[in-house]
C-alpha cells in the first residue's frame, strides 16, 4: 500500500471503505489501509467542521471548497517548511564540512 500515491490514483483498488463526512457514507476504493483512509475521512470531516462556522447551512458544495482551501494551505506550508529545513540542513553540512576540513587541514 503506498502512502505517496494519492487515494484516487491507486492502482486496482484492493476494497472498499466506507467512511463518514458531515453524516453522509461514502464508499472509498483503494488499496490503502482502511484505517488511514477512516484517518484521512475523520480529518476531512473536522476541516469541514472547521469550515461550516463561515459557511450557511445546506451549502455543502462551497463548505467542502472551503475545507479544500484549508487543507491545501496546510499542505503548502508544510512544504514550504520542509525546503526551508532541507535547506537548513545543507547550510549546516556545508558549514561541517568546512570546519572538518579546516581541522584536517592543520593535521599536515
Amino acid at each position: 500500500m503506498d502512502r505517496d500515491q494519492p487515494l484516487g490514483d491507486q492502482s486496482s483498488p484492493a476494497h472498499v471503505v466506507m467512511v463518514d463526512i458531515q453524516g453522509l457514507r461514502y464508499p472509498v476504493r483503494s488499496s490503502l489501509d482502511p484505517s488511514y483512509v477512516h484517518q484521512l475521512a475523520r480529518y476531512v470531516d473536522g476541516m469541514m467542521d472547521a469550515a461550516s462556522s463561515a459557511i450557511p447551512i445546506g451549502e455543502s458544495t462551497k463548505l467542502a471548497v472551503l475545507a479544500a482551501l484549508n487543507i491545501a494551505d496546510e499542505r503548502f506550508r508544510g512544504r514550504d517548511e520542509e525546503s526551508r529545513l532541507a535547506a537548513d540542513l545543507v547550510d549546516r553540512a556545508a558549514e561541517l564540512e568546512r570546519l572538518i576540513d579546516d581541522v584536517l587541514a592543520r593535521q599536515v
